[in-house]
């Protein structure tokens, strides 16, 4: 550390550095709480969410079998489903971090193949596929989200060091 002259301007400048240091400290680690928060509530909400795809994948994988048994390989009729491009990925802050949002914009449910030569079981496929689909949304949301936020939480971490070492000099 360089040598300070010790003279009262000298001593009331240190003063005021240490006491914006400890601000700067509390400030910080007021940040990561509320990053620490947020992060917990999103992997509850991330745990639910995975539950719901693993039952989800599960049906529609065992309705699309089932499909294909009655109606034999459904590719031809699954290629005459348009691909969906409804998502738009919005962002909030939280306490500086960019977190997405994908709000749900897509249109209602309703097969967009005929019925001539189908089965209600390939409806119910169509239908649970739908489900995963917004599933996976969801989930992509908020694993993305508990990234960033733990990310974020490092970051903040590293500075509360630096500001815990600056307020106690």
């Amino acid at each position: 550390m360089a040598a300070v002259l010790p003279t009262k301007g000298n001593l009331m400048a240190t003063k005021r550095s240490r006491a914006l240091a400890q601000t700067g400290y509390e400030l910080m680690d007021r940040k990561r709480n509320i990053l620490i928060r947020e992060m917990m509530s999103l992997m509850e909400t991330a745990k639910e969410v995975q539950d719901q795809i693993d039952t989800v994948f599960t049906e529609a994988y065992a309705s699309l079998q089932t499909a294909n048994i009655k109606l034999g390989i459904c590719d031809r009729i699954a290629e005459a489903v348009d691909v969906d491009e409804s998502l738009e990925v919005q962002y909030r802050s939280v306490m500086g971090v960019e977190l997405p949002h994908i709000p749900d914009r897509s249109a209602p449910v309703r097969p967009e193949y005929g019925f001539a030569s189908t089965s209600s079981e390939l409806d119910e496929c169509y239908l649970k596929f739908h489900q995963v689909k917004e599933l996976v949304r969801q989930l992509a949301e908020v694993e993305t989200s508990i990234y960033r936020l733990a990310d974020a939480i490092k970051k903040t971490q590293k500075q509360i060091q630096m500001a815990k070492v600056a307020a106690k000099n």
